[in-house]
């Protein structure tokens, strides 16, 4: 059985539309909503945010509020480690996907000797870098930041020496670069990627698991050839995006994208990884309640957080 603690990162700076700030509290909503006590049952800690930087001019149009996100990574990095050090199980529940930087990297400063693998369950690759970015939005940069890699082949902008040195500090949060190699990346329902992604996902020969893949294969032949492409890896990171989901049910998120995963679809899919002892972190992201008529998003996220902790807490 593990000890799981919760690790709450309000922190939305990384994002293009405002709101994802205010996802832990709606899903806290959501709970109280479904009569149940989750949360009062283990530790949490807040990691303190950045966010008053969205009120004041950006400085990098390449990568905004960069230096905030650098501050962000090294605040999560340190959560998550120590939890990982004090033999919890770390669940990350944070605003924007930038926040993953701060995660993974957390991951490898508590296990330096980790063999790192990623199932990243998104509708986009958020492998773009500063010198890439069709929009400057760091929440699509996580996993380049987090394979140390620039991407110069397909470079569209050119950096100011401020920006390319904040960027090469984020790269080296925690003191490891790169945290993981391209090619332990496993995408899941991923369809919303430029070109310039494409040419990275290919570089490193990273799986990509299409929704109709999800459907036509079943959950459970999916889970088995993602943990078998993973097969090297010693330790593995989950990080569930809500825009995963179909757009018809994800409203509640920045970047909702058509053809996603049913809600169904994404619980299965939570579970059955949760039951693999490689597992060592799970993160849900980019739950955007003020998009949300009816706080959907979060009553589904908190399916999917409530199922995936009672799988980890039987194992």
């Amino acid at each position: 059985m593990k000890n799981i603690k919760l690790i709450e990162v309000p922190s939305e700076i990384g994002a293009g539309t405002r709101g994802a700030s205010l996802a832990i509290e709606s899903i806290k909503i959501a709970a109280l909503d479904f009569m149940s006590n989750f949360f009062i049952h283990f530790p949490s800690e807040k990691v303190k945010t950045e966010n008053e930087m969205l009120f004041e001019p950006i400085h990098s149009p390449y990568a905004k509020r960069l230096q905030g996100i650098v501050t962000m990574s090294k605040r999560t990095s340190k959560a998550v480690a120590d939890s990982i050090q004090n033999n919890f199980f770390p669940i990350v529940l944070s605003g924007d996907h930038s926040n993953a930087i701060g995660t993974i990297a957390g991951i490898k400063e508590a296990i330096p000797d980790s063999k790192l693998g990623v199932i990243w369950i998104d509708a986009h690759a958020d492998l773009h870098t500063p010198y890439t970015t069709p929009s400057g939005n760091v929440h699509g940069m996580p996993l380049a930041a987090s394979i140390g890699e620039n991407n110069l082949k397909s470079k569209v902008h050119e950096l100011d020496e401020k920006t390319a040195a904040q960027w090469e500090e984020l790269k080296n949060v925690g003191g490891i670069n790169p945290k993981i190699l391209g090619e332990n990346i496993v995408f899941i329902s991923l369809r919303d990627f430029e070109k310039e992604e494409k040419a990275l996902i290919e570089k490193y020969g990273m799986k990509v698991v299409t929704t109709g893949e999800v459907r036509r294969k079943g959950v459970e032949s999916v889970v088995r050839s993602v943990l078998k492409f993973l097969n090297e890896c010693t330790h593995i990171y989950v990080s569930f995006d809500a825009d995963s989901l179909d757009s018809s049910i994800s409203k509640g998120t920045g970047t909702p994208v058509s053809n996603g995963l049913r809600e169904r679809e994404a619980d299965d899919l939570i579970s059955k990884l949760m039951q693999n002892r490689k597992i060592c972190c799970f993160e849900i992201t980019e739950v955007n309640p003020t998009l949300d008529s009816e706080n959907l998003m979060s009553e589904i996220a908190f399916h999917i957080l409530q199922r995936a902790v009672n799988v980890l807490l039987m194992n």
